[in-house]
């Protein structure tokens, strides 16, 4: 089953404003989905950059977000738990929560990708995506993406 994710922060395949990069206030965007199947028990949003230079770079691992959530607000708190109750991981930077773009060259895509569970995780808070994607692992019931790109504007 595909879901449907969104945002009102960025368009798919459209430029993600600074305001959500290390060029801005490097805040999270807004992320909605919908289209969970009624079994769906959690939600999982990662956000990730296939094109980092030394690999797939981690930017953003939610989960154990409650089924009752079809969205995540912008500039959710970089705390172990947020309001609603979800557990939030720990990004490539080595930071928990959001860190937004900041690629060293080009322009790179980050999928923002949101995944219906038939389980709670149950994980504590600063889990890497590795450990997620394990728990996760014939749970999936439904899955989407939306894909933002970003290039740096260098100052001459």
């Amino acid at each position: 089953m595909a879901l449907d994710v969104s945002s009102p922060s960025f368009s798919h395949m459209k430029p993600i404003p600074a305001e959500f990069t290390c060029d801005g206030a490097d805040i999270s965007p807004a992320i909605r989905w919908s289209g969970a199947p009624r079994s769906a028990k959690s939600i999982v949003v990662m956000c990730d950059d296939p094109d980092a230079p030394a690999g797939t770079w981690v930017h953003w691992i939610v989960y154990d977000i409650p089924v009752s959530v079809d969205s995540l607000a912008e500039n959710i708190p970089t705390t172990g738990t947020i309001s609603c109750g979800a557990k939030q991981g720990l990004n490539d930077f080595r930071r928990i929560g959001y860190g937004g773009p900041c690629p060293p060259g080009g322009t790179h895509r980050y999928f923002f990708k949101v995944y219906a569970l038939d389980t709670m995780l149950n994980l504590p808070a600063g889990k890497t995506k590795k450990d997620v994607e394990k728990a996760m692992t014939g749970h999936v019931l439904a899955h989407g993406e939306l894909v933002g790109v970003y290039s740096r504007k260098r100052q001459g």
